[in-house]
Order: C-alpha cells, then sequence, then structure tokens
C-alpha cells in the first residue's frame, strides 16, 4: 500500500472509531462515563463508612445515579444515621443524598 493511501485509511478508520464511540450511550441516555462516575461516586462512599470507626460493623448500602446518593440498611443510632449522610455528602460527586437508613 501506498504512503498516502495509507494514510487515508488510517484517517479514515479513527474518524469511523471516533463516531462510533461518540454514538455510545446507556438505554436511559447516560454515557459509559456517567456511569462509571456514579460507581466511582459509590465506591467511594462504602470504603469510606467501612473505614470509619463508627460505621465500619454496619450493613450500609449505597447507590448512586448521576450524583444522587441514596443511603439504605439498618444503623443503631440517628447519630450513626447522620454519621453515614455526612460521609456521603462530603464525597466529591455528590450532589443529594436520600438517607433512607433505618434505626433499629
Amino acid at each position: 500500500m501506498s504512503s498516502p493511501l495509507k494514510w487515508l485509511m488510517t484517517v479514515l478508520v479513527f474518524c469511523a472509531l471516533v463516531a462510533g464511540f461518540a454514538g455510545c450511550s446507556t438505554p436511559g441516555g447516560r454515557t459509559p462515563g456517567d456511569v462509571i462516575d456514579d460507581s466511582t461516586i459509590t465506591t467511594k462512599i462504602k470504603s469510606r463508612l467501612f473505614a470509619d470507626s463508627i460505621l465500619k460493623g454496619f450493613s450500609i448500602d449505597v447507590d448512586s445515579f448521576q450524583g444522587d446518593v441514596t443511603l439504605t440498611g439498618a444503623v443503631k443510632t440517628p447519630r450513626e444515621k447522620e454519621r453515614a449522610a455526612e460521609i456521603a455528602r462530603k464525597t466529591m460527586g455528590v450532589k443529594s443524598v436520600n438517607n433512607l437508613l433505618k434505626i433499629q
């Protein structure tokens, strides 16, 4: 293959790949980057809850969608419930926290 033809083929393949990736989104209209961001937020919050000396023994579920975080599960005191929400709120990327933790 001659050099100009090889260069043209490379450019065409690159353009096709860029166009293909630009059109990628989930059924809900979210890009792969949005989904990764929510996964990152969830992981950061879970690790911070686990590392917290007050909350590490509790089973707290964390769900994130477009930066809105929902906490579910059970804790023993109102202070523990507030502490979990505080940790979530202070996590980068969190827009709001819906604290549905039950006190048992």
